[in-house]
């Protein structure tokens, strides 16, 4: 007697260009570094390590926010998300950094959280980092984070 048995599982995907985003807006982001204990009530992020010596741009410095997120320039302006994480420094040889964070939203217009992170290559005009996940209105987003420099006060 010979008994057989076998499973199997077809499925077919659908080969399709891609889709435009289905959620797209512009958001200003505000890191607001301790740099003078003076200025506690407005800085939004600080160093819990510093710089090496290893080269000139903070190398191994580490950074962790707390930082608003806002519809325009305004660092004043209503919250749209709070983006809270870290970065690090980790170039010898130009200011570059690594990002992990999560922006979180809870308004009337978005509730839940973006979960973004990547290399933020300072010196360029644009960067781009990636979107890993999200929950609620942003459940399993992917996708790219675009960072624009406006303006910078210190050094970092």
């Amino acid at each position: 007697m010979l008994v057989s048995e076998s499973q199997s599982v077809s499925a077919t995907r659908k080969i399709s260009k891609y889709q435009k985003p289905c959620k797209q807006f512009v958001l200003y982001y505000h890191d607001n570094l301790l740099l003078d204990p003076d200025d506690v009530a407005n800085s939004t992020s600080a160093k819990v390590t510093s710089g090496t010596k290893l080269g000139n741009y903070e190398f191994g410095m580490v950074v962790v926010f707390n930082d608003p997120v806002t519809k325009d320039q305004s660092f004043h302006s209503p919250e749209a998300a709070t983006a809270q994480g870290f970065y690090f420094y980790n170039m010898k040889t130009d200011y570059s950094a690594w990002f992990a964070y999560t922006l979180v939203f809870n308004s009337s217009e978005y509730k839940g959280t973006l979960n973004i992170m990547g290399a933020d290559l300072m010196p360029e005009k644009t960067r781009d980092l990636s979107v890993v996940g999200g929950i609620g209105d942003f459940f399993m987003a992917r996708g790219i984070a675009t960072y624009v420099h406006n303006r910078c006060r210190g050094r970092y």
